[in-house]
């Protein structure tokens, strides 16, 4: 009998999720995350599990992890020494970027622009050049460029990047010196520009290739050791993946070289995880809200699928890499509220109280009052629940804390908390508009999807302000990014760009290049053993008004392709466009990348068994317990959430608790559980069997 793990590592909280491949039968754990070293939580959390579920450790044959390294070396500026080495002439291209300055109006007033991560003093220049059509102009002066790596290699670099001008369109250059640089400095990692994003624009290209080289050392470092550690107190045949920022999964090997592509590894976890349970509960188009401790990611997902973008941004860093479009916003459990001297108002956010010394509901020396604590006051998080099965909620000392902000303003220590919850549920709610409304969906056609260790918290106040219902709480709500992890699957693409009025393409061509791709990217998954018969396909395009610099992906199906070809394409960029800013222009398109994506088959995981009417719904009733909403006090039921079964109806209030979550049913509102287990939220007069 075989095991797979899934393991998220969040900010507070390190999240576990094993589950039987036979059976479908799943186990959960929470452990405290170790910022200083995220393998230790991982490692704590895999004891934990075994010891709980006894399950063999020798049982698990898979895990695949979302990680934040690469996110926190970025973040922190704990990266490598990176040399550059690019074309001569082309010497300040990260000097010289977009002349985009972040902020508002005045943003050019206040900006600093950070150090480089691949500094002017250790970057070299190649005499060399490619024409924009791959044609050699000046061949490769490869004396000049040994001295220089020579000389560079002296200052100790830690990896090397190596991005060429026009290296998209011909990387011959790129692999002479790739060959030269091995030879000089054989024990540094190399990343080149036509391997990591063989796409046009240069300075893209250069950025994203000298990100992969900034964090790739300490990724590698990450992976190699916990490899180690699980080969050894697992079997030693375990297959370590690792999440992808677009949701799928890559090899530890492969992830070790592009690191970049990790960038968003967390958040991928839970939107995979929402459309791994909102499919099979019948939700095709979910917006979906994960609630941290920390902050609360949104996504949008249509037709099954997140949708994705060909840019991703880390504070101040974009690389042009694929990721889920999730949005963050400064709003978690552990968001800390004051009240400032001066305006006497209340505020709550972006500062966190974080894992250490967190909430001060949990009695790990935090003192000042967060969104968890206001949660505590108000009831809709008991005093009886164990955070993680094991970690005792203390309201006495979020009461206190919580008293302090309500004495600051002058008022009912119930008033501020319910003051601290519609704060943090506003900035939410910014997010989900951000996703929605503003990118031209109503929210009223889809359902909520509510995750994460304080989700389900605030979904039913989400689905009153977003109008979005059902709200649906998935089994297992706060390990949903580890139940991602566990049940996406390996993937991988190829791109190349062309830059093509459609008039001066023929889609026979087209075909052949997608073909081709095709070719690649099989070849790259049948190296991480995974046989090209059994490997799914899928195609995108790139493509703009001729003259703009904005592109649209768009998804092609290759057989409608072959019949309709450029024209139907034409008509679905517009339709695109229009969806996005309300209006399309009559003027020619021109397609700039084709990508070819390969996807392993879905993990063969048999769904869990869960018998209607298996128990009575007055046997899932554990106490009651005081709640306040809207100014009133309520008694509310708890209810274990294991002892539900499908077709249970829940009415509000009521407080369903389990081990990594809970969730709050307000009076007017009723939770039905369906056959999969979600827990689907209504108003009771549109309450939907």
């Amino acid at each position: 009998m075989s095991y797979r793990l899934g393991v998220d590592v969040g900010g507070t909280f390190t999240d576990l999720l094993l589950i039987n491949d036979e059976t479908g039968a799943s186990y959960t754990a929470k452990v405290p995350s170790t910022p200083t070293d995220p393998s230790e939580a991982v490692l704590n959390g895999i004891e934990k599990i075994c010891r709980t579920s006894g399950v063999g450790p020798r049982e698990i044959r898979y895990v695949m992890h979302g990680t934040t390294v690469a996110t926190n070396a970025i973040l922190t500026r704990r990266g490598a020494k990176v040399g550059l080495v690019t074309t001569a002439g082309y010497k300040q291209v990260l000097h010289i970027a977009r002349s985009f300055v972040p902020g508002g109006l005045g943003g050019w007033v206040t900006f600093n622009k950070r150090e480089l991560l691949a500094p002017l003093e250790l970057t070299i220049e190649a005499r060399e050049r490619i024409g924009a059509k791959g044609e050699v102009i000046t061949p490769l002066d490869e004396e000049s460029l040994r001295a220089d790596l020579e000389a560079l290699a002296e200052k100790g670099i830690q990896a090397l990047t190596i991005s060429l001008i026009n290296a998209y369109a011909n990387d011959a250059h790129e692999r002479a010196v790739l060959a030269i640089a091995r030879r000089v400095m054989p024990d540094v990692p190399i990343s080149l520009s036509s391997v990591v994003v063989p796409e046009m624009q240069e300075y893209e290209r250069t950025e994203t290739t000298v990100v992969n080289s900034y964090v790739r050392p300490e990724v590698a470092n990450y992976l190699d050791h916990l490899q180690e550690e699980l080969s050894a107190r697992l079997h030693p045949q375990v297959q370590l993946s690792i999440l992808r920022s677009d949701g799928g999964l890559a090899t530890s090997q492969s992830a070790s070289e592009a690191p970049v592509n990790l960038l968003l590894s967390g958040p991928a976890g839970g939107v995979a995880g929402a459309i791994w349970f909102c499919s099979r509960g019948g939700f095709d188009k979910v917006l979906t809200f994960d609630v941290g401790g920390t902050s609360t990611d949104v996504a949008l997902i249509e037709n099954n699928s997140a949708r994705i973008r060909r840019e991703t941004s880390v504070g101040d860093v974009a690389v042009r890499a694929p990721s889920v479009d999730v949005r963050t916003v400064g709003a978690g459990g552990g968001s800390i509220a004051f009240v400032p001297e001066l305006t006497r108002a209340l505020r709550v956010g972006p500062g966190s109280a974080g894992a250490v010394p967190g909430p001060a509901a949990y009695n790990r020396g935090g003192t000042k009052a967060t969104v968890t604590d206001a949660n505590v006051v108000l009831g809709y998080l008991p005093a009886s629940q164990k955070l993680g099965g094991d970690m005792l909620v203390r309201k006495d000392l979020a009461t206190a804390a919580v008293q302090e902000v309500a004495d600051a303003m002058g008022i009912d220590i119930y008033e501020a908390a319910e003051g601290i919850t519609r704060i943090a549920n506003e900035h939410m709610f910014g997010a989900l508009r951000l996703i929605s409304v503003e990118q031209g969906y109503d929210p009223r056609d889809f359902a909520l999807c509510g995750f994460g260790g304080a989700g389900p918290l605030h979904a039913n106040a989400l689905g009153i302000l977003m109008d979005a219902w059902p709200v649906i709480v998935p089994p297992g709500p706060g390990v949903l990014c580890a139940y991602g992890d566990a049940t996406t699957r390996v993937k991988d693409e190829a791109s190349r760009s062309l830059i093509k009025r459609f008039s001066e393409l023929d889609n026979s061509s087209v075909v052949g290049y997608f073909h081709q791709l095709a070719d690649t990217v099989k070849s790259s998954l049948a190296a991480q053993d995974i046989p090209a018969e059994k490997q799914q396909l899928n195609y995108e395009a790139d493509i703009r008004y001729q003259g703009q610099a904005l592109l649209l992906t768009l998804e092609v199906d290759l057989a409608d392709f072959e019949q309709d070809g450029l024209e139907r394409l034409g008509k679905a960029f517009d339709a695109e466009h229009e969806q996005l800013f309300s209006f399309a222009l009559d003027e020619s398109q021109e397609l700039v990348n084709l990508r070819a994506i390969a996807r392993a088959p879905r993990p063969n995981i048999t769904e869990r068994d869960r018998a209607a009417g298996a128990t009575r719904l007055e046997d899932a009733i554990v106490d009651k317990s005081p709640l306040y909403y809207q100014g009133v006090h309520h008694d509310a039921t708890l209810y274990q959430r294991e002892k539900l079964s499908p077709g249970d109806v829940v009415p509000g209030p009521a407080i369903v608790m389990e081990m990594d979550s809970t969730t709050v049913v307000f009076p007017g509102f009723d939770a039905r559980v369906d056959h999969i287990g979600n827990l689907l939220i209504n108003p009771v007069s549109t309450s939907k069997e």
